[in-house]
């Protein structure tokens, strides 16, 4: 368990892949200004939390809850970084009372449905894995230019964000594992029934190549009341291209949400 900063409390979920690590710069940049709990998801190496089969999905969930209840909080604001929007978004609906704020990241919409090429990595996890590594540079390489000026600190980045993922490997079997056990829940239904107040986030659309801006942006009609603000200058990694921004934009909302005593 990641335990640092002080202020308002937040829970950071990580992404698909599950590790907490390569969102670093995020959970620093955000320890500046809030209480930040966080750990890899439920089956990562390091997590301390196995997945039930029985739950499922609702596995992250239940590791939210021991987040909150280990740092000793009856209430905390939850922000998802895409897949763990969606954890987020579920906490949220099932546990109205211990949610101060929900924040969903670059998270793919309630009505998102796998294309054909996500169809071929979850049927082959393996035998693809090669391709969906390979894809990264261009996935992610158009945010990065434009979030930094000069070939050098586009490099530095590069480089320290490869370190960030070599040191903490996750698998494409856990990956899939974890987008398949999202299939059975019904989270159009889960948005009308959020009463935590919420806020939006994106990247900028033409640089998201992972999860489409319109497909988050869908949340901002579907959760009474949520709200949307947007990370210029990069797409879909942008707590780590842009962490302070993201902090800035994260830390008002959760600031001005907190609820005294929680």
């Amino acid at each position: 368990m990641i335990d640092r900063g002080s202020g308002p409390p937040v829970v950071l979920v990580p992404g698909v892949q599950g590790r907490w690590e390569w969102m670093r710069p995020a959970v620093d940049a955000l320890a500046a200004r809030c209480r930040v709990l966080t750990t890899s998801l439920a089956g990562e190496p390091g997590s301390g939390n196995g997945v039930d089969p029985a739950a499922g999905f609702d596995s992250f969930v239940a590791q939210v809850d021991r987040l909150r209840e280990r740092a000793g909080l009856d209430r905390v604001a939850v922000c998802g970084v895409s897949f763990g929007g969606w954890v987020a978004l579920r906490y949220a609906v099932e546990r109205p009372d211990r949610v101060s704020a929900l924040v969903l990241v670059s998270t793919p919409g309630p009505r998102w449905r796998p294309g054909r090429r996500v169809e071929r990595y979850l049927r082959y996890p393996w035998l693809t894995a090669p391709i969906f590594v390979g894809g990264a540079p261009f996935r992610l390489g158009p945010e990065i230019v434009a979030a930094f000026d000069g070939w050098w600190p586009r490099a530095r980045f590069a480089a320290a964000h490869s370190l960030r993922v070599l040191a903490a490997p996750t698998t494409p079997a856990r990956m899939t594992r974890r987008v398949r056990q999202a299939r059975g829940i019904d989270f159009g239904a889960a948005c009308r029934a959020v009463r935590a107040p919420t806020l939006v986030v994106t990247g900028e659309p033409r640089l998201d190549r992972v999860v489409r801006a319109e497909s988050t942006l869908e949340y901002v009609t579907a959760i009474p009341g949520a709200r949307a603000a947007r990370l210029d200058r990069t797409g879909h990694i942008g707590l780590v291209t842009r962490p302070e921004r993201f902090a800035e934009i994260v830390g008002e909302f959760v600031t001005g949400n907190e609820v005294p005593g929680a």
